[in-house]
């Protein structure tokens, strides 16, 4: 017997009152009434069994299987508007301001763009590689449409930051390499606004790990160098390893590190042409959790 389906305006619901913390602010974002919105609900927790929220007189709060069900139901409501797109904004032109990582650019880019053009053949992407620094300035002076900026969850963003991307990072060292061995370890990073490097030396330091900064990169391909050479090791995403570059095992001491995030940040009166894009890039890194 096939699962029962969650129809899209149910997740709709569920994400507006998740955002909104209440069915009254939820019912007037979606266009229903607050006792529609209440049965939608009910008829969520019925399918999954299970309670997603909890209610008080004023506003309610996500339960643990709510959490799970909200990153699910973004994914799914981004890939059905990014298909959408696909078909009724074919006749959108114009340029796309993108910033972006060159974690990312190398990864990820030239597939999303190439798919982004066959499906909006009128807008032109200009991608620009820069950090994340950088990054929320050219945000706030419009010279970016988007910004892909990376962030640990506990930082803070002055303007609205929608999670994209969520990894853990490890501690990548060479393979059959000797680096992670030596006292003070030797450590590849970049400059202090980088969430990698944050999250790396403040775990070295809580750990009482003596370490030294043998390079600062600000680019992937420079710390892949470092380790590769067996010059440092270097706190990096999961999906960054590959070939020589390992992860060091836990039997040698370091400190766990946290996930990091790829954080989206638009700028403020969205051109539609941006917007697309926008709806594009949920849909594919939805697509990368999922498979992940």
């Amino acid at each position: 017997m096939s699962a029962p389906l969650l129809d899209l305006d149910l997740l709709r619901t569920f994400v507006a009152i998740a955002e909104t913390g209440n069915f009254s602010a939820a019912a007037h974002s979606v266009f229903r009434t607050p006792s529609a919105v209440s049965m939608q609900v009910k008829k969520m927790e019925e399918i999954l069994e299970r309670p997603l929220f909890v209610r008080d007189s004023r506003s309610v709060t996500l339960t643990e299987d709510g959490e799970r069900v909200l990153t699910h139901a973004r994914r799914m409501l981004a890939m059905n508007q990014d298909l959408m797109a696909q078909f009724h904004q074919q006749h959108l032109q114009g340029v796309v301001r993108l910033g972006i990582h060159d974690d990312v650019a190398e990864r990820y880019l030239p597939e999303v763009l190439s798919r982004f053009a066959r499906t909006h053949p009128g807008v032109n992407v200009n991608a620009v590689v820069v950090n994340t620094e950088p990054m929320r300035q050219m945000i706030a002076e419009r010279r970016l449409d988007i910004a892909l900026i990376s962030r640990l969850p506990s930082q803070k963003d002055e303007r609205p930051c929608e999670v994209l991307w969520s990894e853990p990072l490890v501690w990548a060292g060479c393979k059959g390499g000797i680096a992670h061995e030596k006292v003070p370890m030797p450590v590849s990073v970049w400059d202090e606004t980088c969430a990698w490097r944050k999250a790396g030396l403040e775990g070295l330091e809580k750990s009482g790990r003596p370490y030294r900064i043998a390079l600062e990169s600000g680019h992937l391909s420079g710390q892949k160098a470092a380790i590769m050479a067996d010059l440092a090791v270097a706190p990096i995403p999961k999906s960054a390893l590959g070939g020589c570059v390992v992860q060091i095992p836990a039997s040698y001491g370091l400190p766990d590190l946290p996930h990091y995030e790829l954080g989206m940040i638009l700028r403020d009166d969205l051109p539609c042409q941006a917007a697309a894009a926008a709806d594009h890039l949920r849909a594919a890194f939805a697509g990368e959790m999922m498979a992940a």
